[in-house]
């Protein structure tokens, strides 16, 4: 073969990748500001200030303030409150304090709370009673497909954004979830769901149990224990939830304390951060940690509000966070919703006061749950609001980050580009208005397109990569001695038996050795050393297995389709920019990885002359 057709194979795999991954990008957070048209929080008596975090405790005592920590973490973020007698010294301490080279930020302090009209708005039955002897029976024969949680019949809003398909294709494993809110407590249907460590910034311990049932009916959503003979089902229900309690029993918290959880969910180990919670002032210190989080590596999800107006709530507005405006069964937009050209995305909330469906429920969000009027108890609720919506989209985003998209801004974007017109906007352009963002969130498209379509571009990726090195080949004739192993190699080394969605289930109990081979050589060991481990990401794998077995003739060609494959993941990594490498600058990602195939690429060839 001609070595310019070589090229030219090779240059149209990697633009027709680029183009199929990323296709017409919806607007997104991109255009979010932080809302200089909304004024700073109500003037009052204490300010919370967010140092920069490498200022020393040295300069903190000498700046003339009597710092208190918001939490037993504050010392790490430097994250403070400061009193004062009136509010004219408080805000000459802001000015002061605003101009300081050692501070990022400084508000005064406020609340932000659980979005008006959710707390109430929850009910057991349309007649009063108990949802629990009937959601926690036998429950009746079930279609095909679905789970057998009794009560998943009434969670329309699952099936609404393409659940029960995009469950053959992921459930998170391994994914974090955490769930800045009231708290949340272990009830009943959550008993088989994993949790992590979380911590209680309203009380500063380590006892993050919800006392409203706002926390715990959102991670139900996300992560309810599924197909556990129980209840009803969760978006993502192999995910861990991280519970973080920021909002008091009635509902409400600082903005200290908010910033505090982001800023330790993002360091202990959360990939993804759900915040149902919400105010209309643009605060600096919150905004930082939306950002800090972001940086690090975390998809921050948030709720629209629901004031029923054209003004995106806080910190959904912020750039960095997803911002999810709430649906109805017919899936027109909720009364409740907020609405602006910072809307992402739409997810089922619920309306309680209809019944469209005709299932002689309320159409709300169905989950288990403590029942905020008497905490002593549990019950299965449905609750309404853009709180129930972002905990759909912070679910389909788990699964995401599941099937290897790592960075925040490659979830995004996927969940943008896969996200379903409503009814009634089949004809809507790319975005379809400031009521639904991108359109109505589909988990089974996005899955899809994150296991499907990367594992298409990494193999299609390492083929031309390959035929381009065997295209400039000194000796001809070779190559159809290279045998199956050659073969099996470059798939093994790039995208694994992607086209088999069935198989990760294949063997019970062996879900991770399954979802190996599904997965391709990077991406497999990445799910062991971590999400962007630089060695893994990286040529020293199979420049490796070279050194250790080129002496071994007849597996040479073998090792040089695995060299080929890793360079076509890794090319693909560095095209779709869903890799985050760790300890490498983010601008230096895609430099790092195209690199790195290169030099794959490059022994690989050199292997095959010598085969």
């Amino acid at each position: 073969m001609p070595r310019w057709i070589g090229w030219a194979l090779f240059t149209a795999a990697a633009v027709g990748t680029g183009a199929l991954w990323h296709g017409a990008r919806p607007r997104s957070s991109d255009n979010k500001s932080a809302g200089a048209e909304e004024s700073a929080a109500p003037a009052g008596t204490r300010l919370v200030v967010d140092f920069r975090d490498d200022v020393s405790s040295q300069a903190l005592a000498a700046n003339g303030f009597d710092e208190r920590p918001v939490s037993d973490y504050s010392a790490r973020d430097r994250l403070y409150t400061i009193d004062f007698a009136t509010v004219e010294e408080a805000e000459a301490a802001r000015a002061k304090l605003a101009v300081d080279p050692d501070v990022e930020a400084v508000d005064f302090d406020a609340q932000m709370s659980i979005p008006p009209d959710e707390q109430g708005e929850e009910l057991a039955s349309p007649e009063g009673g108990s949802m629990e002897a009937e959601c926690d029976g036998a429950g009746a024969a079930r279609p095909s497909g679905d789970p057998n949680d009794p009560c998943f019949k009434y969670q329309w809003h699952l099936r609404q954004i393409g659940v029960p398909d995009a469950w053959k294709l992921g459930t998170g494993k391994g994914v974090v979830v955490a769930v800045i809110d009231t708290g949340v407590t272990k009830v009943a249907d959550l008993e088989q769901t994993k949790f992590v460590p979380g911590f209680n910034f309203v009380n500063n311990n380590a006892n993050a149990a919800d006392d409203h049932g706002h926390g715990t009916h959102v991670a139900g959503t996300i992560a309810q224990s599924t197909n556990n003979r129980r209840g009803v089902a969760g978006v993502a229900p192999d995910v861990s939830i991280m519970p973080i309690k920021v909002l008091s029993a009635g509902g409400s918290g600082s903005i200290g304390g908010i910033a505090q959880g982001i800023r330790w969910a993002a360091d202990h180990g959360a990939n993804v951060i759900n915040m149902s919670l919400g105010g209309r002032m643009a605060m600096g210190t919150l905004a930082k940690a939306v950002k800090y989080a972001h940086d690090k590596g975390v998809v921050v999800v948030a709720a629209a509000g629901n004031d029923g107006s054209g003004r995106v709530s806080y910190p959904a507005r912020y750039p960095g966070v997803i911002a999810v405006a709430a649906t109805q069964f017919d899936e027109s937009t909720t009364f409740y919703s907020n609405w602006g050209p910072q809307i992402d995305i739409a997810a089922p909330g619920g309306n309680t006061k209809v019944d469209q469906n005709g299932d002689g429920k309320p159409d709300g969000v169905l989950q288990h749950t403590i029942v905020p009027t008497d905490t002593s108890k549990t019950d299965y609720l449905w609750f309404m609001g853009t709180s129930m919506a972002s905990p759909h989209v912070a679910g389909v985003a788990a699964l995401i980050v599941g099937a290897g998209v790592r960075k925040p801004d490659a979830v995004e974007e996927l969940l943008l580009a896969t996200a379903r017109k409503p009814k009634g906007h089949a004809d809507a352009a790319a975005r379809v208005d400031d009521h639904y963002g991108a359109g109505v969130v589909d988990a089974a498209a996005a899955l899809r397109k994150a296991r499907g379509g990367r594992g298409a571009g990494e193999l299609g990726l390492a083929v031309a990569i390959a035929l381009l090195g065997l295209g400039g080949l000194r000796r001809r004739g070779g190559a159809d001695k290279l045998g199956v192993g050659f073969v099996l190699a470059i798939v093994a080394g790039s995208s694994g038996l992607f086209a088999l969605p069935w198989l990760p289930h294949l063997v019970p109990g062996q879900q991770a050795v399954t979802n190996a081979l599904s997965e391709g050589f990077p991406l497999a060991l990445s799910n062991v050393f971590g999400a962007g481990n630089p060695i893994v990401w990286s040529a020293v794998a199979p420049l490796g297995l070279i050194v250790l077995l080129y002496g071994v003739a007849r597996l040479r060609p073998t090792l040089a389709g695995f060299a080929y494959g890793v360079a076509g993941a890794l090319l693909f990594a560095a095209v779709s920019g869903i890799v985050d490498v760790a300890f490498v600058p983010g601008v230096f990602d895609r430099l790092w990885l195209a690199g790195h195939a290169a030099i794959a690429g490059l022994f690989a060839t050199a292997v095959l002359r010598k085969a």
